[in-house]
C-alpha cells in the first residue's frame, strides 16, 4: 500500500472516530437557548412533540463506550492502513491457520483414499461423498453441477471422452490439464464454398440432412485436410484430443452454422491444471468420482 493510501485510511477512520467523539461531547453540553429542560421545541409532527430533554445518561454512556472500543479495536487489529495491530490478526493468517488444522484433521483420510486404486475407491461411498464436493467446488462452474457440460464445457457423464475414459487418463487429465486446439481451416478449404462443403460431410455422418454432391466433395477435403487428427474414418484419435465427428456429440454444437463456424474460424479450449489448487490425494478422489459417474451412465 503506498503512503498516500495509508494516510487516507488512517486520517478518514480516526476523523470519524474522534469527529464522533467532539459532536458527542458538544450536544451534551449545548443548551436550548431560553427553553427550560422538559419545555417544548416548538416542534411537532403527527401528534408527536419534541421537548428538551437530554440524552439518556446510559445512551450517552453506550455511545462513549462504543468509541473506546473502536480505538482499542484498531490498536489490536489491523484497520489503520498498512498498520498490522498488536496481536498481529489477519484474515489470511486466520484463513492459513485453519487450512492447517483441517489438513492435519483430513489429510490423513486423503492419504488412505489416494493408496486405493481408483476403480475400487468408486464403490467406497465415502470417497464419492468427498468427490463430489471436491467437483461442486472445482469443476461445477464449467460441467455444470450435474456434470453434463455445456456449450464448450464436455459432458463427462457420457463416455465419450476426447483423451480416453480410463481412470488413469482421466486423473492426469485433471491433475495436468489440457489444452485443445482446432485450427482455423478455412484459408486452406478455398473459402466458405470449401467449409460448406466439408460441413455437409461431417454433418452427413451423424444423419443430418444434407447436400449430398457438397458432402462428396467434402469428403474428399476431408481426408486431406482432417483425417490427420480426426482419423480417416472420423471417429477420432485419443492421442492428440480429437473429437469422434460420427457419434452425434458435439462440444459446441452440431447446426450447420455452428460446424462451419467451428471449421472456419477453429476453436481453442483450455482445461486447468489442479495439481496446484487440490494436490494429487485430492485429484485422486474426484477422479474415482467422476469415473464413477461415466460407468453410471452406460449402465
Amino acid at each position: 500500500m503506498s503512503s498516500f493510501w495509508n494516510w487516507y485510511i488512517v486520517l478518514i477512520s480516526l476523523g470519524v472516530i474522534f469527529g464522533t467523539a467532539v459532536l458527542l461531547f458538544f450536544t451534551h453540553k449545548m443548551k436550548a437557548g431560553d427553553i427550560k429542560e422538559g419545555e417544548s421545541m416548538g416542534h411537532s409532527f403527527d401528534g408527536i412533540e419534541e421537548l428538551n430533554n437530554p440524552l439518556p445518561k446510559w445512551w450517552h454512556f453506550m455511545f462513549w463506550a462504543s468509541i473506546v472500543y473502536s480505538l482499542g479495536y484498531l490498536v489490536l487489529y489491523p484497520g489503520l492502513g498498512s498498520y498490522s495491530g498488536l496481536i498481529g490478526w489477519s484474515s489470511d493468517g486466520q484463513w492459513q491457520s485453519e487450512m492447517t488444522k483441517a489438513e492435519e484433521t483430513y489429510q490423513p483420510i486423503f492419504d488412505k483414499m489416494a493408496a486405493t486404486p481408483l476403480e475400487e475407491l468408486t464403490k467406497n461411498q465415502d470417497a464419492l461423498k468427498i468427490g463430489q464436493r471436491l467437483f461442486a467446488n472445482n469443476c461445477a462452474i464449467c460441467h455444470g453441477s450435474d456434470a453434463r457440460g455445456a456449450q464448450g464445457f464436455p459432458n463427462l457423464t457420457d463416455n465419450d471422452w476426447l483423451y480416453g475414459s480410463e481412470p488413469e487418463t482421466i486423473k492426469q487429465t485433471i491433475l495436468l490439464g489440457r489444452s485443445g486446439v482446432m485450427p482455423p481451416m478455412g484459408e486452406a478449404l478455398g473459402g466458405n464454398k470449401g467449409v460448406h462443403q466439408l460441413a455437409s460431410y461431417v454433418r452427413g455422418l451423424n444423419g443430418y440432412s444434407v447436400d449430398k454432391k457438397a458432402a462428396a466433395k467434402g469428403e474428399k477435403k476431408f481426408q486431406v485436410y482432417c483425417a490427420a487428427c480426426h482419423g480417416a474414418d472420423a471417429k477420432g484419435n485419443n492421442l492428440v484430443g480429437a473429437p469422434n465427428l460420427t457419434d452425434g456429440i458435439w462440444l459446441y454444437g452440431g447446426s450447420e452454422e455452428i460446424v462451419e463456424q467451428t471449421i472456419n474460424n477453429g476453436r481453442n479450449g483450455q482445461m486447468p491444471a489442479h495439481k496446484d489448487i487440490l494436490g494429487e490425494e485430492k485429484v485422486h478422489i474426484l477422479a474415482a468420482y467422476i469415473y464413477s459417474l461415466s460407468k453410471h451412465e452406460n449402465k
